[in-house]
């Protein structure tokens, strides 16, 4: 079985808009959001279904979850940073925060972001998470 996209970009043979990492647990940018600076936060290790994940595993996943939401906030200011989790286009667990300017969670795609755009966003999540540790 060949590997997922999501396993290949842990590995770095996909590059990917990092915006956190650490040992267990990997941030990056959508590169097909809904909202402007939304988030994937996935286990390095290849989880199919959350509910198949060791406890540890998925406390890790979400306090680098809450961690990121929060950097998030600081950054981009929205309403509110909601959650969804989800595993189904890509067959690996991904938690995918959505940074929403309205108070409702709407899910419509946005025009494609440019390289630029979302390095520009990158930027602002990465000094906000440094500002927080």
């Amino acid at each position: 079985m060949d590997e997922c996209i999501f396993c290949k970009i842990v590995k770095g043979e996909i590059p990917s808009k990092k915006v956190y990492e650490d040992e267990d647990v990997l941030a990056f940018l959508d590169i097909n959001p809904m909202h402007e600076g939304q988030t994937l936060v996935i286990p390095k290790k290849h989880y199919d279904y959350v509910f198949d994940m060791p406890d540890g595993e998925l406390c890790k996943l979400f306090k680098a979850s809450k961690k990121v939401a929060r950097a998030i906030d600081r950054a981009l200011n929205p309403v509110r940073t909601c959650v969804v989790v989800e595993g189904f286009l890509v067959p690996h667990v991904h938690v995918r925060l959505h940074p929403t300017k309205e108070p409702r969670l709407e899910f419509k795609p946005l025009p494609k972001p440019s390289d630029a755009e979302l390095e520009e966003v990158r930027q602002k999540i990465v000094s906000a998470l440094e500002e927080i540790e």
